[in-house]
């Protein structure tokens, strides 16, 4: 089984929930890793205008680049689940090491702000599993605008899209990913994409 999530980019408001939940969860200190993050996409100019929203975490990949590519064997993919975890005690840090930062094509490893920082990163709540609870990105959304489980089972209950506006399916990669997408039916001039981590925890 390898277990995935689905995003309804047309759904989504860039509420912040699903990234303000994740810190609070996981106990990710105020700073720059987020283990969800949030792009806001703008095109056009006004009135001709086209705006979207995508969260994104780790895609828990097929075939992680990031596993192949640490020399400490700190990133392993769960059979059981197929969900890639790091030990970051093993980890070699962003200072000494960061290769799993420039083999992700997806920006899924995170790293804090001290001195060589341990490399961190969504893990689908894999303690919530264990319970028998979604993600808290998913339970936190008030729009349902996200969703997680096998990802055989969300491409059959939401359809198999793999691209959309800022995100780029990876064949070799094979991330575990299925989108709504939110289209631009008039196909825009790009004007920026901007990445936001979101409020911290201290800023609630």
């Amino acid at each position: 089984m390898q277990l995935g999530i689905y995003i309804d980019q047309i759904r989504c408001m860039g509420c912040f929930n699903c990234v303000v939940a994740c810190k609070d969860w996981h106990d990710v200190p105020a700073g720059p890793a987020s283990w969800i993050r949030l792009k806001t996409i703008e095109k056009g100019k006004f009135p001709n205008l086209f705006v979207a929203f995508l969260p994104t975490t780790c895609c828990h990949c097929k075939n992680p680049e990031c596993v192949s590519v640490c020399p400490a064997e700190a990133i392993t993919k769960r059979d059981e689940d197929g969900v890639v975890i790091v030990d970051r005690e093993a980890c070699l840090g962003k200072d000494d090491c960061g290769m799993c930062l420039e083999a992700c094509p997806y920006d899924a490893p995170q790293f804090g702000a001290e001195e060589n920082a341990k490399m961190q990163k969504c893990d689908l709540c894999a303690d919530r599993w264990a319970e028998g609870k979604k993600p808290v990105c998913v339970s936190s959304c008030p729009v349902e605008a996200l969703d997680a489980g096998p990802i055989d089972e969300l491409r059959a209950k939401y359809g198999d899209v793999r691209n959309t506006e800022s995100f780029a399916y990876s064949e070799t990669l094979a991330p575990s990913i299925t989108f709504k997408p939110k289209k631009d039916t008039n196909n825009l001039f790009v004007q920026r994409t901007v990445v936001i981590p979101g409020p911290t925890i201290d800023d609630r």
